[in-house]
């Protein structure tokens, strides 16, 4: 029998498909106005570096720019995370991703609590469109009900279009034949489970699809890597202190706050780089 509770932003319906499936899309959160102020700053950065956003700029970039600090703490995204995972929440990591117009850039197919080390496995992944994420441009596939597997093996891909550091993907054979396509309209987003099978191809529009992905995970979840890992209070309280206290953004554009940035980016990428000899995590739901 399928629980009925309040929800906040989601429906029963909404609640129970990601339960069952390991994910819901599209659900409606950011008006026009804040896709157009986000996208304002992004390619503000960008003129005034002279280049695109990249990395290390666009991993866990809550920490530098104000639109992705503004969206990591926005109620209605909020809401739909509380209706899965319960009113205390944390940020553990958020990345900005861009394939450029007519590009070749593709995520494999992976699942994102491989290298997270996050136990139990509980992350969900908010991915806001900033632009059209539609087929055409490339939008997230999902493999229904694979999020129901325990974490498989992944390994490295040198391919310099795959946008995952590394290239981390599944080291199994995917059966795409039940893929299904979460398309998004801008302002839209997706909810999917960490253990989710899902990948991305190729951008055939002639405009930049720039979409915005949040992990959250619930304050209870316990940090099981070798490198202690930082994540940021964003709603209710956290009983449980799990995790080492990340500051929010206080200083956008300072030398101070690129420096604090920086070091959260090397532990992260520390605890990351351990996963390469730290098979099949073993989590449980």
């Amino acid at each position: 029998m399928e629980k009925h509770v309040m929800t906040k932003l989601l429906s029963q319906k909404q609640v129970n498909q990601y339960h069952n499936s390991g994910f819901v899309s599209p659900v409606n959160v950011l008006n026009q106005d804040e896709i157009k102020q986000s996208i304002n700053e992004i390619e503000g950065f960008e003129e005034e570096t002279g280049q695109p956003i990249d990395f290390p700029h666009k991993s866990r970039c809550h920490q530098l720019f104000s639109w992705a600090d503004y969206l990591v703490h926005h109620p209605k995204i909020l809401d739909a995370v509380e209706d899965i995972i319960g009113p205390n929440i944390l940020c553990y990591h958020a990345t900005l991703w861009v394939k450029p117009a007519k590009s070749n850039s593709f995520v494999r197919w992976h699942q994102d609590g491989t290298y997270f080390f996050l136990d139990p496995a509980k992350h969900v992944t908010a991915w806001v469109a900033l632009t059209i994420a539609d087929e055409k441009a490339g939008c997230m596939q999902v493999i229904p009900g694979s999020h129901k597997n325990d974490f498989f093996d992944h390994n490295d891909d040198a391919n310099p279009d795959n946008m995952i550091p590394r290239g981390q993907g599944l080291a199994i054979d995917v059966d795409t034949e039940a893929a299904v396509s979460m398309p998004l309209q801008p302002g839209q987003m997706s909810l999917h489970h960490t253990k989710l099978f899902h990948a991305s191809f190729n951008n055939r529009r002639d405009s930049r699809r720039i979409g915005f992905g949040i992990s959250y995970i619930p304050t209870e979840v316990k940090d099981i890597g070798n490198t202690p890992a930082n994540a940021l209070l964003v709603r209710g309280k956290d009983k449980y202190n799990n995790f080492l206290p990340e500051k929010r953004l206080a200083s956008p554009g300072s030398k101070g706050q690129f420096d604090y940035h920086l070091s959260l980016m090397k532990q992260f990428r520390k605890r990351q780089d351990e996963g390469a000899s730290f098979s099949k995590a073993k989590l449980d739901d």
